[in-house]
C-alpha cells in the first residue's frame, strides 16, 4: 500500500482529486467508484472546480457508488443519491443513465444487491474507487465482524456507525439501521483504490490499517491485499503511526 501524508484536509482533497483527474484524462469513459460522507466532499469540490475550468469532461464517464441506506427514498435529503447529486452530479456533465447507486427504494433488497453486483461486473469494475475509513475500520458498510461478505449485500449497521452518522439526522433514532453495500470482493474489482482519512478520530483506524495484519474486526485491513491501493491522509489521521 502506498501512503501519502498531507498537511491538512484541503491538501488531502486536492491530492485525491488529482489521482481521479489522472484516470479521467487517460480514459474518457472511465468508471468511477464513488463514496459519500464528509471525507470525500472536498475532493468532489476539487473535481467540480476542474470541470468548470475545462480541465475535465464527464460526458462519457460512468459511476458506481459504494452504498446506500435501506430503506430510504432517493428524494430524502439524507440519502446517498441526494448527497451525490448535491456535491457532484448536478455540477458536471454526467449523463443520468451513467449514474449508478444501490436502490434504497427497491422492493427486495437481496434482489437489488444481486443486480447491482451484476452491474459492477458488466462495467468491468471501477477504474478508480475512493473509500473513506470508519472510526471502527469499516469500508463502505462492511462493518467489523467475525466474517466479511464478498458481494454486494444488505447489512445491519453497528451502533458505533449509527452514532457516527446521527449528526446528519434529527436524532439517532432517525438513522436507518440497514444499508445496501458493495462487499469486499466488489471493491476489489476496482483497478485502483484511493483511501482517504482525515482527523485524529481516524488515527486509530489508520494505525491498524498500516500494521499489515488482516483482521475482520477492521475490514479496511483487507486493502493491503489490493494490487494498487493508496492511502491519502492528513497529519492528524497519521499521528499514531510509528
Amino acid at each position: 500500500m502506498k501512503v501519502i501524508v498531507t498537511k491538512n484536509y484541503a491538501e488531502m482533497s486536492a491530492v485525491a482529486a488529482d489521482m481521479f483527474k489522472g484516470v479521467l484524462t487517460a480514459k474518457k469513459d472511465a468508471v468511477l467508484g464513488l463514496a459519500t460522507g464528509s471525507t470525500p466532499e472536498g475532493m468532489y469540490a476539487c473535481l467540480v472546480d476542474m470541470y468548470k475550468k475545462g480541465e475535465l469532461d464527464f460526458s462519457d464517464v460512468k459511476s458506481v457508488n459504494l452504498d446506500e441506506y435501506y430503506p430510504i427514498k432517493k428524494s430524502d435529503d439524507q440519502s446517498y443519491d441526494f448527497f451525490m447529486r448535491k456535491h457532484l452530479f448536478s455540477h458536471v456533465n454526467m449523463k443520468e443513465e451513467n449514474i449508478h447507486l444501490p436502490n434504497g427504494e427497491a422492493a427486495d433488497a437481496d434482489v437489488e444487491a444481486c443486480e447491482y453486483e451484476k452491474l459492477i461486473d458488466s462495467l468491468g469494475g471501477a477504474d478508480i474507487q475512493v473509500l473513506g475509513i470508519g472510526r471502527n475500520g469499516h469500508i463502505g458498510f462492511n462493518e467489523p465482524d467475525t466474517y466479511l461478505l464478498a458481494d454486494t449485500h444488505l447489512t445491519g449497521l453497528t451502533a458505533s456507525t449509527i452514532e457516527a452518522n446521527s449528526r446528519f439526522f434529527a436524532s439517532e433514532e432517525d438513522v436507518p439501521k440497514h444499508a445496501l453495500t458493495m462487499g469486499i470482493g466488489s471493491i476489489f474489482k476496482s483497478k485502483k483504490i484511493v483511501v482517504m482519512a482525515s482527523g485524529k478520530e481516524k488515527a486509530e483506524a489508520v494505525k491498524t490499517l498500516l500494521e499489515g495484519k488482516i483482521r475482520t474486526d477492521c475490514p479496511a485491513t483487507m486493502l493491503v491485499l489490493h494490487r494498487d491501493c493508496t492511502l491519502v491522509c492528513d497529519e492528524d489521521a497519521y499521528s499514531l503511526v510509528k
